[in-house]
């Protein structure tokens, strides 16, 4: 049995054209397409993906026709706007440029500028989602060298240089940083603060990050200074007061270690605040100053000592401190540096349920990661560079933050901030 065959001519352009062509006399169902382009400005990646680029140029002419009517050749027209041709345009899609043929209108008589806009086409010609898109990619590790790597390969995308995918991102990361600073926190009960900084060359990003009563996270502002100074701590702490953090309430903070951080503390919320030393931090600084074969065994020496009561865990310290004196003298000063600074979850009571996330502070350091894996090729830090590429990632990564480990348990620690103990102490712990 024979089937019948409908062929078009095999070259893809003449198709293409077709294709429009048909979608233009029957584009009652792309009516409204157009009016979500020209008036709300919608992404036009989800028509690329469904109709492709001839579905583009359809609404183009479609667009075109509501402003000066259906093309008639050879007749007189009584409007002033008219029908010119048509000309090469590309429309701004989130990662690239893709080239279309749009119509042309003009006015009649006489002026100085006759060109009439096609209002769809001057809708997709806006690409302020290209910039956040941009962003994205390169903090998930594309470089700028290798962003065209990751952009479909169409023939006719118009490729993306080095300079705009820099330039774009700046921008966006920009506003990024603008969105944090602005915000503000009156109505947030934060019950723990985390702070901690990142090097950048010679400079330095403080960020804080809050917890509220029902364990949601907040990430609060960062400052960006020359070093961890108490200057720029304090700064930290000065725009967070400004924000709608109220000092007066009595909070837990967990930091780094760093004694200017702990003096910015004590001057903006007051010496009687608790004051939690990352574990992780003092961890670190003492496994660097010993041999590999040592390192296992010390590890969990300290973090079975973590695991006691504040007076039996620091005389666990102090003995492992001596069993280091002699060969690792070094080891042994980091260790009891700074040590009571470790325990005052220990000394508070917290709730094991807490001890955990309280105990370190991940939860600024972790998108610091994801910072520091996309700028590992950066050479030269320009003032501000910093301060924008941690907005981004902070920002970013509280999209997709979770509840902290033990928040139902969060109501006890309030009460021991404001100086009640819970009632039923062993039910919580």
């Amino acid at each position: 049995m024979k089937r019948s065959y409908h062929t078009i001519d095999n070259q893809g352009r003449a198709n293409q054209r077709k294709l429009a062509d048909f979608l233009t006399r029957h584009g009652q169902l792309l009516l409204p397409m157009v009016e979500l382009i020209e008036q709300s400005r919608m992404a036009v990646d989800e028509l690329i993906d469904v109709l492709g680029r001839a579905s583009i140029e359809a609404v183009l002419e479609l667009s075109a026709r509501q402003v000066a009517g259906e093309p008639q050749q050879g007749k007189a027209r009584q409007q002033d706007i008219v029908w010119h041709g048509g000309q090469a345009g590309r429309v701004c899609l989130k990662e690239r440029k893709l080239r279309v043929r749009k119509p042309r209108l003009r006015r009649k008589g006489r002026g100085a500028n006759k060109e009439v806009p096609v209002p769809a086409y001057e809708a997709m010609q806006a690409d302020a989602a290209t910039g956040q898109r941009m962003l994205e990619i390169l903090w998930h590790g594309v470089s700028t060298r290798r962003y065209e790597r990751v952009i479909a390969e169409m023939a006719d995308t118009v490729g993306v240089s080095r300079s705009a995918v820099s330039r774009e991102a700046a921008e966006a990361s920009e506003a990024a940083l603008k969105q944090l600073l602005e915000r503000r926190f009156d109505d947030v009960d934060l019950l723990v603060i985390y702070i901690d900084g990142m090097h950048f060359g010679e400079q330095c990003v403080l960020a804080a990050v809050g917890v509220d009563l029902e364990g949601r996270k907040h990430v609060l502002a960062l400052r960006e200074g020359a070093t961890e100074n108490a200057e720029a701590a304090k700064d930290l702490l000065e725009h967070l007061v400004s924000h709608g953090v109220n000092p007066e309430r009595r909070r837990l903070f967990v930091i780094d270690g760093s004694k200017a951080l702990r003096t910015a503390i004590n001057a903006v919320f007051g010496a009687e605040t608790p004051v939690q030393r990352c574990r992780n931090h003092k961890l670190r600084n003492v496994l660097a100053r010993l041999p590999r074969a040592q390192q296992a065994q010390t590890a969990s020496l300290m973090r079975a000592a973590w695991r006691m009561n504040e007076k039996e865990g620091l005389a666990k310290f102090r003995q492992i401190a001596g069993w280091l004196e002699h060969d690792y003298p070094d080891a042994a000063r980091s260790l009891l540096e700074g040590l009571e600074e470790c325990f005052p979850i220990n000394r508070l009571d917290v709730p094991r349920s807490l001890q955990r996330c309280l105990a370190t502070s991940n939860i600024v350091d972790n998108p610091h990661s994801g910072v520091r894996a996309t700028t590992r090729r950066v050479c030269r830090w320009r003032p501000g560079m910093p301060a924008r590429g941690s907005a981004a990632a902070l920002l970013e990564g509280e999209n997709k933050y979770r509840k902290i480990m033990g928040y139902r348990d969060l109501w006890a620690l309030k009460a021991i901030l404001d100086g009640s103990q819970p009632a039923t102490r062993q039910a919580v712990a």
